[in-house]
């Protein structure tokens, strides 16, 4: 952020480049250096989780597509069991991919 407010980029420019609010571009130029990067080393680590956790989930999908459950003989119980535990995990993802088009509508477009 430093680096493009020092290059003449307007705060709002900024909070578009990097992903954030205005006022976290604000807050983060007023912050010392060392509080400004520990709080940028933190929000990197951050990203790199959720892009690691977001390629998990697709992998995962991935698995349970190749290994084709709805094809397999098994008893009700069973069938029961994984058809519930496949609903509410795709609710879930379902209802993060939903958040995450409201916060980046750009996302969806």
């Amino acid at each position: 952020m430093r680096q493009l407010a020092q290059g003449g980029a307007s705060s709002r420019e900024i909070a578009k480049e990097v992903g954030v609010s205005k006022d976290t571009v604000l807050r983060d130029l007023a912050q010392p250096d060392d509080i400004a990067t520990a709080r940028a080393a933190l929000r990197a680590e951050k990203l790199a989780h959720a892009e690691e956790t977001v390629r998990q989930a697709g992998a995962a999908a991935q698995a349970v597509i190749d290994a084709r459950p709805s094809h397999q003989i098994t008893d009700d119980a069973t069938a029961r069991r994984w058809c519930g535990a496949l609903r509410a995990a795709a609710d879930a993802l379902a209802a993060q991919a939903d958040a995450f088009a409201e916060y980046y509508p750009c996302a969806t477009g």
